[in-house]
């Protein structure tokens, strides 16, 4: 199959897979649910296979686009250009707030580039307040992240950030063949709905992300040894908490505790 798609070729460099499944688009477009009056944003819109049918429903959409390209396309788009407001940066820098309006919270959607989800996604926690809800293309594999449980290979940094700040919901799986190119990988849609109330008591998230960071940085290792320049084993012992476990067995209360007892 050529990468050459409607004059415009995917760049590596942005890990550009464009969806091109008319059924698969239909399915994401509905459990985003877009309704007029809503702030909604898309991230990395690309040849515009979500934009043009979220479009459809509502009156206005924030687009974030980096690929100056692509941009320029849209803002020449014969149908939805006059529905749109589009910023051209990297959503890794750009500050959600100054398209807050009204006080309507954000609802963010995309299909995310591989090599910026994980980065990307913990720039928008830092909005979470901000933010009604998300919806994300993703690797499979990041969703299952995204999604697991302790004792689970998949669970990680991720996992805890992602479930301290946001209630996570897998919606579906999406095969290689609904992009152009096809992806090696397998992809999944989830729905990310920031927390009313933060499920654990945090004195400091900087110190959650620190925490999480040393325990997954070396997994392997007892926490007792990877946490061991900013926790003692007494003080492990003190919280109820066994210092021979690794960091894919504490809970996100545990986090919390060790995290609140550094600070």
């Amino acid at each position: 199959m050529s990468k050459q798609h409607l004059g415009h070729t995917a760049r590596k460099r942005f890990g550009q897979n464009f969806l091109h499944d008319n059924y698969v688009i239909g399915q994401i477009v509905d459990a985003i649910n877009p309704q007029v009056g809503q702030n909604l944003v898309e991230i990395g819109p690309g040849l515009g296979a979500l934009t043009e049918p979220v479009c459809e429903q509502i009156e206005q959409l924030t687009v974030v686009e980096l690929d100056r390209d692509l941009a320029a396309r849209l803002r020449t788009h014969p149908f939805i250009a006059s529905k749109l407001n589009i910023i051209e940066t990297d959503a890794l820098k750009f500050d959600f707030t100054e398209i807050m309006h009204d006080g309507a919270p954000l609802r963010v959607f995309g299909n995310l580039p591989y090599n910026i989800s994980t980065p990307l996604m913990f720039h928008l926690f830092s909005f979470a307040n901000k933010v009604q809800d998300m919806h994300f293309m993703l690797q499979k594999e990041v969703v299952q992240r995204l999604a697991a449980k302790p004792g689970n290979k998949n669970y990680g940094r991720l996992s805890v950030m992602a479930q301290y700040h946001c209630h996570v919901m897998p919606v579906l799986n999406v095969p290689p063949g609904a992009f152009n190119p096809p992806p090696k990988v397998d992809s999944a849609v989830v729905r990310l709905i920031p927390h009313q109330t933060k499920p654990v008591d945090v004195k400091s998230e900087s110190s959650l992300n620190l925490v999480c960071a040393k325990a997954f940085n070396q997994r392997r290792k007892t926490i007792r040894n990877s946490l061991k320049d900013c926790i003692s084993e007494q003080q492990l012992i003190d919280l109820g908490i066994d210092p021979q476990l690794r960091a894919e067995n504490l809970s996100l209360q545990h986090y919390a505790d060790i995290a609140n007892s550094i600070d």
